[in-house]
C-alpha cells in the first residue's frame, strides 16, 4: 500500500476532519456531516485500492451520542442517499434514542454491544436487527419473546482474544442451526471485533476466517445474501479488502466518546 494512502488512512481513523482541524465542537451537525462524508470517501478509496467488488455500507457506531446527534446523524445519512443505520452498544442507548432515530425515515437501529438476558424485552422493543447473537442459548431465549420475525447477525470471535464477544468459530455450526430452526429468528449475517493488531496480515487473517465461515454457511444453506459487519474507524480498509459489506464507525465520525 502506498505511503501516501496510507497517510490519509491515519488521518481519517483519527477523525482530522476539516470541522475539527477548525476548532468547531466534535458533536456539530458541520462536523457529523464532514465526518460522514469523509468516511464515505474513505470507504470508496478503499474498495478502489484494493479492488473490492462488494457494495459497503457505512453503519455509526453511536455509544454515548444524544438523541439529537443520532437524529441529526441519520438524517446526512438519508440526505447523502445512504442507508441510514446506527449501532448502539448498550440497550439503555438505544431505548434513549430510537424516537428521536425512527424520526428520519428509513432509519434502521442495530444492537452492535453483548446482550444480557435480563435486557432482552428491552431490546425488542427498540431495535430492529442484533448483530451480537453469539450462543444457542441466547438464540432460543431470544425466540421466545418474539411474535414477528427479526433478523439477526451471530457475532464470531475470529480473533481468539479473551477480550473479544463472540462464539468460537468450532460453534458457528450449532449457533447457525439454531438460528435456521428458530420460529422468529431470520439469519442475515456475521458480525465480528477485529484482532487489535498494527499487523495488517494478522488482521486481515481473522477477518479472512469470519468471511470464508460467510461463504460456507451461504452455500450449505443456499441463502442468497449474508452480510459482514466487519472494521472499525482503526482497521476498517483491512476489513474491506477481506469482503467487508458494513463497517462501523464511532469516534471517526463524532470525535471522542461522552463521558460520565
Amino acid at each position: 500500500m502506498g505511503a501516501l494512502f496510507e497517510s490519509q488512512l491515519f488521518r481519517a481513523s483519527q477523525g482530522l476532519f476539516r470541522g475539527y482541524e477548525a476548532g468547531l465542537p466534535y458533536d456539530s451537525p458541520m462536523n457529523i456531516q464532514a465526518g460522514i462524508q469523509h468516511a464515505l470517501e474513505r470507504i470508496e478509496a478503499t474498495r478502489t485500492q484494493y479492488g473490492a467488488s462488494q457494495k459497503v455500507a457505512l453503519e455509526l457506531a453511536v455509544k454515548t451520542r444524544s438523541a439529537e446527534e443520532c437524529a441529526q446523524a441519520a438524517r446526512l445519512l438519508k440526505d447523502l442517499g445512504q442507508p441510514i443505520l446506527l449501532g448502539h452498544n448498550r440497550v439503555q442507548e438505544a431505548r434513549d434514542t430510537v424516537d428521536a432515530i425512527r424520526s428520519v425515515e428509513g432509519s434502521h437501529v442495530h444492537l452492535i454491544g453483548p446482550l444480557q438476558s435480563n435486557k432482552i424485552n428491552q431490546a425488542l422493543a427498540c431495535v430492529d436487527l442484533i448483530e451480537s447473537l453469539d450462543s444457542v442459548a441466547l438464540a432460543a431465549k431470544i425466540d421466545q419473546r418474539l411474535s414477528t420475525s427479526l433478523p439477526v447477525f451471530i457475532e464470531v470471535n475470529v480473533s481468539g482474544e479473551d477480550t473479544k464477544h463472540g462464539c468460537q468459530p468450532a460453534d458457528v455450526d450449532s449457533v447457525v442451526e439454531a438460528v435456521v430452526r428458530s420460529e422468529h429468528l431470520k439469519l442475515s449475517g456475521f458480525m465480528t471485533v477485529g484482532l487489535n493488531s498494527p499487523v495488517e496480515a494478522d488482521v486481515r487473517s481473522a477477518y479472512a476466517l469470519l468471511r470464508k465461515i460467510r461463504d460456507r454457511i451461504r452455500v450449505s444453506y443456499a441463502m442468497s445474501k449474508l452480510e459482514l459487519s466487519m472494521g472499525m474507524s482503526n482497521d476498517l480498509h483491512w476489513a474491506i479488502a477481506e469482503g467487508a459489506t458494513i463497517v462501523r464507525v464511532g469516534t471517526a465520525v463524532f470525535g471522542a466518546r461522552h463521558l460520565g
